[in-house]
């Protein structure tokens, strides 16, 4: 029997991940899951802006009620640590048993580090050391013991990174201007509420290059070196839904039904990462232009897959085929293809259009080879010399 012939062999791993809400209002949403977990002492993080402009924290008040322990709306982009402890502090004080996050990445990522923090009696930024993942030379993650999370969370998200249904959050430390990964499989929500209404709140170039990089999940475990079986089919779906919805979110910011498909395309292309299935440079660069250079997470996507694309295109060619398939352009390079799609959608292409400056690439392309999905990239990725190629190529 030949490698190609041989049955595909794996496990599958259910997450620890009660429920997803799916097109349900949130107040609606919220009541029914709150007294389902029997909450009582709710700590909230959302966006600043969310919470200052609109009546969406209102909704949340007006459903806890006496249950609000507490509101944190100064969470900083990349989830720096100083504003995760002060925020673990404050709920620590309050007792909560429950965090709900209303918002993007940042506060997502946010509660998943303050109930480490409350499972770990971190009080403050340095402590977090002894809990980050450790970059060994030779690729390989390393993470140091960590104690459960004393509380899970519910998150409302209002962008499409998806990062709400992985059980690892990125965190900046501020003082060295690097992005970590800290991880435990309790710090995933213990629920998601997909409401299309509330997104309609995030300004338009966030909520469509949050969705650009569901379509950087889909496409590299589509392409990755350990796909499964099951990340195959929800990437594949979620790059048709994307392919649909975002579009239509672009030509009418009030289509409820097109936000919703994209949120629906967010959910599927995070599968891979549920399992285990393994990213490449995009999104490892994409971490560093974040923490280092101060990129959204969305952009690092538009700026970055389609130059690693291009660089794999030799070894991963069939796989890219799909991705061509499933985003409506047959035929089409794939690499083209999303290229396509994020000028259509009005979104830079470029690190200069982004704000990265030449005289960072050199930087970026070092602390790149400390993120474990450079060492995963389909096509090796020798040393800082190769990440400048591809950060020249996208420049």
């Amino acid at each position: 029997m030949t490698a190609a012939t041989a049955p595909m062999r794996g496990v599958h791993r259910t997450p620890p991940m009660d429920r997803v809400t799916y097109g349900i209002p949130l107040a609606e949403a919220l009541a029914d899951e709150v007294a389902r977990v029997g909450a009582h002492s709710v700590y909230v993080m959302a966006s600043g802006t969310l919470a200052r402009t609109t009546d969406v924290i209102d909704q949340v008040r007006g459903v806890l009620c006496s249950r609000l322990a507490g509101l944190c709306t100064r969470m900083g982009a990349h989830t720096p640590r100083t504003d995760v402890v002060a925020a673990a502090n404050e709920a620590r004080a309050a007792r909560a048993d429950l965090l709900l996050t209303v918002g993007g990445g940042s506060v997502t990522d946010a509660a998943k580090m303050v109930a480490l923090c409350l499972g770990n009696d971190v009080t403050t930024p340095q402590q977090l050391d002894a809990f980050r993942a450790v970059i060994t030379p030779d690729g390989k993650t390393e993470r140091p013991p960590t104690r459960p999370p004393a509380v899970r969370s519910i998150a409302v998200p209002t962008t499409l990174s998806a990062g709400e249904f992985t059980s690892f959050a990125g965190c900046t430390d501020t003082d060295r201007h690097v992005k970590e990964s800290y991880g435990h499989a309790l710090m995933m929500p213990l629920v998601v509420i997909l409401d299309p209404a509330v997104t309609v709140h995030t300004p338009e170039w966030l909520f469509l290059s949050t969705g650009i990089r569901a379509v950087d999940h889909a496409v590299e475990d589509l392409c990755s070196i350990n796909p499964t079986p099951f990340s195959d089919g929800t990437s594949l779906q979620a790059l048709r839904l994307l392919a649909r919805g975002l579009p239509a979110v672009k030509a009418d910011p009030g289509d409820l039904a097109g936000r919703l498909d994209c949120q629906l395309g967010a959910w599927m292309s995070i599968m891979g990462s549920q399992n285990g299935v393994s990213k490449g440079a995009s999104h490892g660069i994409g971490h560093v232009l974040g923490g280092t250079a101060g990129v959204p997470h969305g952009y690092t996507s538009c700026v970055m897959l389609p130059p690693v694309l291009r660089f794999n295109a030799e070894v991963t060619a069939e796989r890219q085929a799909w991705v061509s398939d499933a985003l409506g352009a047959p035929g089409r390079p794939a690499a083209d293809a999303v290229a396509g799609l994020v000028a259509a959608l009005g979104l830079p292409g470029r690190l200069r259009e982004v704000n990265v400056r030449e005289d960072q690439l050199d930087t970026i392309a070092r602390e790149s080879m400390h993120d474990r999905w450079v060492h995963t990239n389909p096509r090796r990725i020798a040393g800082p010399d190769t990440v400048r190629t591809l950060l020249d190529a996208a420049f």
